[in-house]
């Protein structure tokens, strides 16, 4: 499926900041690389990827980071499911 909206820039960076980072959670790692993968393309974020950004986003343990990341991902989630 195609997706028509993207991940910004700012947000972008935010990701690839976080993927070279060796500290950062692995949660926040795998939101950051779906962020990315949805950067330049029109992929949509998977229902596995979109439940695990939702809970995160529901989640006090995360980081405004990681919570950034997820609310990125879910943005571009398929409005059916």
């Amino acid at each position: 499926m195609s997706n028509s909206k993207k991940t910004s820039q700012d947000v972008a960076s935010l990701a690839s900041q976080t993927l070279r980072d060796p500290n950062a959670s692995a949660i926040a790692k795998s939101l950051a690389a779906s962020a990315l993968a949805q950067a330049s393309t029109g992929k949509q974020t998977g229902a596995d990827m979109e439940t695990k950004a939702a809970k995160a986003l529901q989640s006090d343990k995360y980081s405004e980071t990681t919570k950034t990341l997820a609310g990125s991902v879910v943005s571009q989630s398929d409005k059916k499911r």
